[in-house]
């Protein structure tokens, strides 16, 4: 029975888990995480079959969005997922996730993110790190600071002419923002990339 209670204690509260879906900067990172944590937190009673499908289904598709590989049919799915689960979950709990959902859609952030934009640039599938050449004064800070191998270029030294300017390699680049960081002209910056279509 003392065992219960610690358990019942210790389980996140729902006021806790949207105060930490808040600090993310992406509404649709927003709510993924609030639907997550839902499901993994404990929250989630599955006693309702709305609130239990639904809910999984819609963190799949927030997941998509958010990599990069949501679709149009996406957006719909959430709007039909939420609505279902506020009108059939049997606790508030089901009923403010729905509802948490449904807070974004009418802002069009869902559809920027299916066309390839997150206006907030926080979401990795959607920005790209790149050097302005004109601000880059080749001090190689960058690239001791980069763990993947992802800088090309040449460290300027005062005796040596004609170097290879620093290019970041988007392929190697995990987005850490630590070249950035280390930069002391800030001639690094969070750029937008287009979105390659799914599938390619």
């Amino acid at each position: 029975m003392a065992e219960l209670k610690e358990n019942k204690v210790n389980e996140p509260k729902v006021d806790d888990i949207k105060a930490a879906a808040e600090e993310k900067a992406c509404p649709v990172q927003k709510a993924r995480y609030y639907v997550t944590e839902f499901l993994a937190g404990g929250l989630m009673c599955g006693k309702c079959l709305p609130c239990a499908i639904g809910s999984y289904e819609a963190g799949i598709r927030l997941e998509s969005i958010v990599e990069g590989r949501g679709v149009e049919a996406d957006i719909a799915a959430l709007g039909r997922i939420a609505t279902v689960m506020l009108d059939g979950a049997r606790c508030k709990k089901g009923k403010d996730t729905a509802g948490f959902i449904l807070e974004w859609m009418g802002t069009g952030l869902y559809r920027e993110h299916i066309e390839g934009r997150c206006p907030d640039r926080k979401c990795l599938a959607f920005i790209e790190y790149r050097i302005i050449p004109e601000k880059c004064t080749m001090c190689g800070l960058c690239r001791e600071a980069c763990k993947h191998n992802a800088l090309s270029g040449q460290k300027r030294r005062p005796y040596l002419g004609g170097y290879l300017p620093f290019e970041i390699r988007q392929k190697k680049c995990v987005k850490c923002d630590e070249c950035r960081k280390v930069c002391p002209e800030e001639a690094i910056v969070i750029d937008v990339k287009s979105k390659e279509p799914v599938g390619v």
